[in-house]
């Protein structure tokens, strides 16, 4: 075996030993992506997110109809998060690539 293909070997199964320069290598690459990686890498997706007490629920057109009627979309999101004293934050229009309302995202807590 080449000798970056034997490096890339030990790296992943982890076979230096501990008081080795290369586990304390391994060891701060480990720590960088841990505090530099940004928290949108890690974020749900937009159908459900749900961050400190707050939801983002999705409501469809259909079920609401094409008009924006604010009480009945925040009422239709209270009722499938499963949370009817919940507050609304932001309700939001979603678009298709065409350009078509499909639905509401409504921000909830």
């Amino acid at each position: 075996m080449g000798f970056v293909a034997d490096t890339a070997k030990k790296a992943v199964f982890w076979t230096y030993p501990r008081t080795s320069w290369q586990w304390d290598v391994l060891c701060v690459l480990i720590l960088v992506f841990i505090f530099l990686t940004p928290k949108s890498w890690f974020e749900n997706s937009a159908y459900q997110r749900t961050h400190m007490g707050q939801a983002t629920i999705m409501v469809d057109t259909d079920v609401v109809g094409t008009q924006l009627d604010k009480t009945e979309i925040e009422r239709r999101a209270r009722q499938k998060a499963g949370r009817p004293g919940a507050q609304v934050t932001v309700v939001r229009e979603a678009y298709d690539a065409s350009g078509r309302l499909i639905a509401y995202e409504v921000d909830i807590r």
